[in-house]
């Protein structure tokens, strides 16, 4: 994604990022011909969205290499193949990882939500269910977060709401 200068239709230049106390993010941009500037500005979600991808602000400084995600992917998670032979982590009993290059995070995310041990109520976890099951475990922390900022006991569907308007899901 690139911002253009809507005066000249230059592209605009990363000038600095901020990160305010409330968990959100500011990211400035300015035209290198004009002098215009732009800024914009997440919530605390799309920040941890942001990070949890680890999205690069300010575009790359070389160009993309052929197969470099699926390269960098199989380098971190020791599944490549040599020879036909298994990756170590396979060789070592790890259990088999998720093809979704998120899964780290999601799994991290799960085991936060597990050890929080906040009670769901039935209706609560269908509706959870709907969410994409990549980002889920991301929500039901923040979900679960927020019941304990709020003194709440068990989550329901009406704490998932209360959550999603003070949150600004």
């Amino acid at each position: 994604m690139k911002f253009l200068c809507i005066q000249c239709d230059e592209a605009m230049k990363l000038e600095r990022v901020e990160e305010p106390e409330d968990g959100s993010l500011s990211v400035v941009f300015a035209c290198a011909a004009c002098g215009n500037r732009m800024a914009m500005l997440t919530n605390p979600w799309e920040t941890q969205l942001v990070r949890a991808l680890d999205v690069k602000i300010g575009g790359r400084s070389s160009p993309v290499e052929p197969m470099e995600f699926v390269r960098n992917m199989l380098a971190s998670r020791g599944e490549a193949k040599v020879d036909g032979a298994s990756s170590s982590a396979a060789a070592s009993g790890a259990a088999p990882q998720s093809k979704c290059p998120f899964s780290a995070m999601a799994n991290l995310a799960a085991e936060r939500s597990d050890k929080a041990g906040c009670a769901w109520a039935p209706e609560a976890e269908r509706r959870l269910e709907r969410i994409p099951e990549f980002i889920r475990p991301m929500i039901r922390q923040g979900i679960e977060r927020f019941a304990a900022e709020h003194g709440y006991g068990r989550i329901t569907e009406d704490v998932m709401v209360e959550a999603r308007g003070a949150l600004g899901m």
